[in-house]
């Protein structure tokens, strides 16, 4: 979508149905409002909206509520249908308009445009979508919503994604979608050299990988590969390289006091098991590659193993997808200190400088609602963030993968240290990522690099904030983070 979009218009009929949830809704929050039938959305730029609302203002003497929500998931046609679909719904609610603003594709662009846009106290937008990794560099300007939520919706989430949205005691954002690291593997080929299910540990994965990558080979497919993942120098290695840490004991780049912690033997160890992969059991390239380069591959029938994100997962078991039979999902292998997956996934938080506050809480207790979250895995859908519904029968009907989903995440979660490491964070993860590339790419020693990195992480530390712009790279709608 661009700035230059035209406005589409959804007509809502308010029945006594509509009226009655909207009364309620509203009740709940004890906000007078105009109720209106229609909803507006559009890509249009924000100068155009800033103009836009000023001509309203001179024209209607009282204009009905409209707030504003920019969303870094709106770059996909996925998402900006099932958006519209809730927005419409929001606004036969409610009677409260909403206007979509354009987001940059790019997440470091994103990251950039939403701090430069809250920093400059500007009004608009009302909402933002929140990155599981940006409330420690956003919180400062986005609202407390513990007054305008209720305690008992706060803990219908899991209660990891709430601690990972409170900072210094305020909760900046309510989880929208859930996403972890997930292991994808070909059902076929397990079975066609006589494996029963996938591998548990990572040791298991490399020797099957090997045994498959070889009789694959033997039969033709010299580009066959046994294992894919993202090893760019990017947020994406960030991820994969903190599941393989974990798991090994290797700790998560800063304890809990911000201190760093990466000069250690279980790290150390983790990273070189992974160098040992490149140009074997997995592509010499595989150290450039991100989200998108290891599913081409997945998606080409060249490789037994993948580690992804679970809309790759849907991607894969679309109705025109290669891959849609053959493959199923476990979580990822343990280490000797278990399994661990990055814990990625979206939420919505509320302007500090937003015209109205709690309509716009309003917005997001609706997006994030249980109601809601149900209603989206009654169709093929991402992960929700609400433990109840891992066990609704309509919903794993949809949805059979997310029994894995939940046992991967009750297995054992990797938090990226972004909420410690707050407006430092981007520095703190390219410092790591740039790091563990080096070491993949065999550039420098596992131990060296390790001590190298400790301490200019210590530095990054204890240096005031700098810009954004200037850590997370990653590109690509399966960059769920």
């Amino acid at each position: 979508m661009n700035a230059n979009s035209s406005q589409t218009k959804f007509s809502s009929p308010i029945g006594s149905g509509s009226a009655r949830r909207r009364a309620r809704l509203v009740r709940s929050l004890h906000i007078p409002l105009q109720f209106a039938g229609c909803l507006v959305l559009g890509s249009i730029g924000l100068c155009g909206l800033l103009l836009a609302q000023g001509c309203n203002k001179k024209s209607q003497a009282a204009p009905e509520t409209t707030l504003t929500l920019m969303d870094q998931s709106w770059v996909d046609k996925e998402s900006q249908a099932r958006l519209r679909e809730e927005l419409n719904q929001f606004t036969k609610d409610t009677g409260i308009q909403v206007q979509i603003l354009p987001a940059p594709e790019v997440a470091v662009d994103q990251l950039q445009t939403w701090r430069n846009l809250l920093e400059s106290r500007t009004k608009v937008p009302d909402v933002y979508g929140i990155d599981v990794i940006w409330p420690g560099i956003l919180a400062d300007n986005l609202l407390d919503l513990k007054p305008y939520v209720p305690k008992e919706e706060i803990a219908a989430h899991f209660p990891e994604l709430i601690k990972n949205n409170t900072v210094n005691g305020r909760l900046v954002a309510l989880p929208y979608n859930l996403s972890e690291g997930l292991l994808f593997y070909r059902v076929d080929l397990l079975q066609k050299y006589g494996y029963t299910g996938p591998p548990r540990t990572w040791d298991e994965l490399e020797n099957m990988a090997k045994r498959i990558q070889a009789g694959e080979r033997a039969k033709g497919d010299k580009d066959f590969w046994g294992f894919v993942w993202q090893g760019a120098p990017s947020e994406a290695l960030t991820c994969n390289a903190l599941e393989w840490q974990v798991a090994e004991g290797g700790g998560t780049i800063l304890d809990d006091n911000g201190r760093p912690t990466v000069n250690n033997p279980h790290a150390i160890r983790a990273w070189e098991r992974a160098a040992g992969w490149v140009g074997s059991i997995s592509p010499p390239g595989v150290t450039a590659y991100k989200e998108w380069d290891s599913f081409n591959i997945w998606q080409a029938g060249r490789a037994a193993f993948m580690r992804n994100w679970p809309n790759a997962y849907v991607s894969a078991r679309a109705e025109n997808s290669p891959m849609k039979d053959r493959f199923e999902i476990a979580p990822l292998p343990a280490g000797r200190a278990g399994s661990a997956a990055t814990l990625g996934g979206q939420g919505y938080g509320v302007s500090r400088y937003s015209s109205h506050p709690r309509e716009a809480a309003m917005l997001v207790r609706f997006l994030t609602s249980r109601a809601e979250q149900a209603r989206r895995s009654r169709e093929p859908s991402g992960p929700p963030t609400i433990p109840e519904l891992y066990h609704d029968t309509e919903v794993l009907k949809q949805n059979p993968y997310f029994k894995t989903i939940l046992l991967a995440f009750t297995q054992g979660s990797a938090v990226r240290p972004s909420t410690v490491a707050g407006k430092n964070y981007p520095q703190v993860s390219r410092a790591y990522f740039e790091a563990v590339n080096a070491v993949l790419s065999h550039k420098g020693s596992a131990s060296e690099v390790a001590a190298q990195l400790q301490l200019e992480l210590e530095q990054i530390v204890k240096q005031p904030a700098g810009n954004p712009s200037a850590g997370v790279r990653q590109e690509g709608a399966l960059a769920q983070r």
